[in-house]
């Protein structure tokens, strides 16, 4: 456990780290490299039919970068498959701060009818690279419906690589894979050398 400054936590990004904190309070932040590497290839994106009839038929509306502190600190409620914690704490809340205000980091919203946020992730990008950071959804589907528009908004760009951290069932079922991390630093270091297009909504 570390306590990092902004650029050193940059500097994790581009060499195949990336923070965590044990809790909401603490001061100190992990440095975490996992064997094995989540992504989900550009171009890649599964959709499963019912999903394409939800987005279809759906009244919700996709922003982007319009509230990053909304979307992270929903990011960051405690839930119970997390052992009712959040790796997300303050010192790296205003972290991700600092990156969106610099724009190292983008966000996207999922509103409803009544302009509530039900739905959103947020992530961190470096070149050509974006690495997704925390995902949430208040109602069915609106984390998918956020990562399907950011999916198109990087491929738009000329991102080519989406890094998801980790392989959870969600994101495999959308076409996320698993490879080893000497693989994944492979993919790295062209992509954070790249100058992709600045993320715009559609």
């Amino acid at each position: 456990m570390r306590k990092l400054d902004y650029g050193s936590i940059l500097d994790l990004y581009r060499n195949g780290r990336f923070p965590m904190a044990d809790s909401a309070d603490t001061p100190d932040i992990a440095i975490v490299e996992p064997e094995l590497r989540g992504i989900i290839p550009i171009g890649g994106l599964h959709m499963s039919r019912s999903l394409k009839k939800f987005i279809k038929r759906s009244d919700l509306t996709v922003t982007l970068d319009l509230d990053f502190d909304g979307v992270v600190k929903a990011c960051a409620k405690p839930r119970p498959t997390e052992g009712g914690g959040t790796w997300i704490s303050e010192p790296l809340k205003q972290v991700y701060r600092a990156f969106a205000d610099n724009g190292h980091a983008h966000s996207v919203e999922v509103w409803s009818e009544d302009n509530r946020l039900v739905g959103g992730l947020f992530g961190v990008c470096i070149g050509g690279a974006f690495f997704g950071e925390s995902m949430f959804s208040a109602v069915p589907n609106a984390s998918k419906l956020a990562l399907v528009y950011l999916v198109s908004r990087l491929s738009q760009s000329g991102y080519v690589l989406l890094d998801t951290q980790y392989l959870t069932p969600h994101l495999k079922s959308m076409g996320g894979i698993e490879i080893p991390q000497s693989e994944y630093l492979k993919l790295l270091a062209p992509a954070i050398e790249l100058q992709a297009k600045p993320l715009l909504p559609e």
